[in-house]
């Protein structure tokens, strides 16, 4: 055996010789090469590379927070890399504010950046959250849900400016406190577009029949339900409320459907909802009018795009609750598929077979079907008589 492998590694040898170049050079690299190489050397070097070119100040500062170094290597390790970070300095802001340790080390674990802002500009930054938000403990709580929120300090003055403006229209500091963590993105709008959309807005619900007392009650109620609606143009709201007009919706029901939707109409291309309208209405064998009808009871059919709509009546065909029970309640398109089959299964064992009858106890929020549940649940348990009244008996 062991002279077997001598040939073999002899054969091995000679070949490689043949592949190797005729020159003496050559020869000596290769006698020179090591003989192992270990496999996950490159890896190996890879880390070691990357640990030995991390800020070892950075790093001792954030072991000293209980910071779980390994969850920002693995997530954001390029903030280890920079040469001058803050990280006592943004340690102590967030203790001011009433931060205990595990709070700090979290908010940094999520949210490393935090590290190589300004102190300063972290700072300006509080003072503009405290501004609307002034419990410090609620503070802390936010800034925990949601650091990057907090973090984000450019166009300072500009965020500055549209706190002010939302507090001038009438939005409560809680409201704004959402939109602050929320939908950063509106604050980083310049002033006067967030200025000119509010008009587009104003003249809008106006131009739709809205009266001016109510005006204002109105946005404000839209602002909070959906603020990404100043993200939009004029030109597509205006685009949008005049597709509306063109299917036949008259004004007062425009409205409606706007403040039903939460203003997410306004994030839909008149396309989209043209398709929607369509399938809905060969999916419904349905005219213009009832169409329109179908959608007043049930907005949403302009918002689903057709996939989803093709999925959920799928669904509840599949439950064996046929299309003229849908169009009686279309709102039950809402639910999707998981849920329709959850509700089905529950009804169905208290007996109530829901094909064969209406499509209400399946309706509604999580809240809304565990009461009517309830209700029909208590309803079969009724017995036939009352136990308490008395009984006439004959002798």
């Amino acid at each position: 055996m062991v002279g077997i492998s001598q040939w073999i590694a002899g054969m091995l040898w000679k070949l490689l010789m043949r592949s190797q170049p005729c020159r003496p050079c050559s020869f000596r690299k290769m006698l020179s090469a090591p003989k192992y190489t270990p496999f996950l050397a490159s890896f190996t070097y890879t880390t070691d590379n990357q640990s030995n070119r991390e800020n070892k100040k950075t790093v001792e500062k954030l072991y000293k927070l209980s910071v779980d170094i390994r969850k920002i290597r693995r997530l954001k390790g390029w903030v280890l890399l920079e040469d001058e970070t803050y990280v006592e300095e943004i340690a102590n802001i967030l203790q001011q504010l009433g931060a205990n340790e595990t709070a700090v080390a979290s908010i940094l674990e999520h949210c490393p950046e935090a590290i190589i802002c300004s102190p300063p500009a972290v700072n300006t930054q509080r003072e503009l959250w405290q501004s609307v938000c002034k419990n410090e403990k609620e503070l802390v709580k936010l800034i925990e849900q949601f650091p990057e929120s907090f973090f984000t300090v450019q166009d300072q003055e500009n965020r500055k400016l549209n706190v002010q403006f939302f507090q001038e229209l009438g939005f409560k500091n809680v409201v704004i406190s959402r939109f602050l963590t929320t939908a950063p993105n509106i604050f980083h709008t310049p002033i006067e577009k967030n200025k000119q959309m509010i008009n587009v807005l104003q003249e809008s619900y106006l131009n739709l029949g809205g009266s001016e007392v109510n005006m204002k009650v109105w946005l404000l109620k839209l602002l909070s339900q959906n603020p990404f609606i100043l993200l939009n143009s004029s030109a597509s709201i205006k685009e949008t409320l005049e597709f509306l007009q063109e299917q036949g919706f008259t004004n007062f029901e425009i409205l409606q459907l706007l403040s039903k939707l939460k203003g997410f109409l306004f994030q839909l291309c008149p396309r989209s909802i043209q398709n929607s309208m369509s399938f809905s209405k060969n999916a419904f064998k349905c005219t213009d009018h009832d169409l329109k009808q179908l959608v007043l009871k049930c907005p949403a059919l302009l918002y689903y795009s057709v996939p989803v709509l093709e999925e959920r009546i799928q669904g509840l065909l599949k439950e064996g609750i046929s299309i003229a029970q849908i169009r009686e309640t279309p709102k039950v398109l809402e639910l999707t598929p998981q849920i329709v089959q959850y509700r089905v299964r529950k009804l169905n064992s208290l007996g109530y077979r829901i094909k064969d009858g209406y499509l209400a106890y399946l309706n509604g929020t999580k809240k809304e079907f565990e009461a009517n549940f309830g209700k029909i649940q208590a309803k079969k348990g009724r017995p036939l008589f009352n136990p308490v009244a008395p009984l006439n008996i004959e002798e």
